[in-house]
């Protein structure tokens, strides 16, 4: 079985960096990721359709900006906090309406009373935003990996 390896940043950052073992990986063109039409992704009309795109608008606004500042985030790879915002808007809607309804209520069959269901995707929706955090560098020990992008680069990069 082959070791495990360090990533590159942690090699770099730690000074153990040795070519022969450790690949840089790829480099993304830097370009600013795009904000998406959140009334494409999140349709509809009603009142929480509407909250719903104005949360992925803060969202956006309040980690995609400092993500590229950081972290080098690209459009390249904009589908992970794309996919990262929708995960918690639809984590905020989803304890909005257990809220609202309370965590039980009425049977289909005319039962008294049965657990809601919507709390049954809370934990996956709640993993799902947890490592899509992770990858984005948005906790608190993916963060510490990271190393912010170099800006002084040379000014004759292909990618310019």
């Amino acid at each position: 079985m082959p070791a495990h390896r360090k990533p590159y940043l942690q090699a770099v950052r730690e000074g153990t960096f040795r070519p022969d073992r450790q690949s840089e990986g790829i480099r993304f063109a830097p370009t600013t990721p795009v904000e998406p039409d959140w009334e494409y992704l999140i349709p509809g009309r009603t009142k929480s359709a509407r909250r719903m795109r104005d949360d992925a608008a803060d969202i956006w606004s309040r980690t995609v900006p400092a993500l590229v500042a950081s972290a080098g985030l690209t459009d390249t790879q904009a589908l992970a906090a794309v996919e990262y915002v929708m995960t918690a808007v639809q984590l905020r809607e989803v304890n909005r309406q257990i809220s609202a309804d309370g965590f039980t209520v009425p049977g289909a069959r005319g039962e008294s009373k049965v657990r809601h269901p919507l709390l049954s995707s809370v934990p996956q929706l709640r993993m799902a935003l947890i490592r899509l955090a992770g990858e984005l560098g948005l906790t608190p020990s993916a963060a510490a990996k990271l190393v912010a992008p170099d800006s002084s680069e040379d000014e004759e990069d292909i990618w310019d």
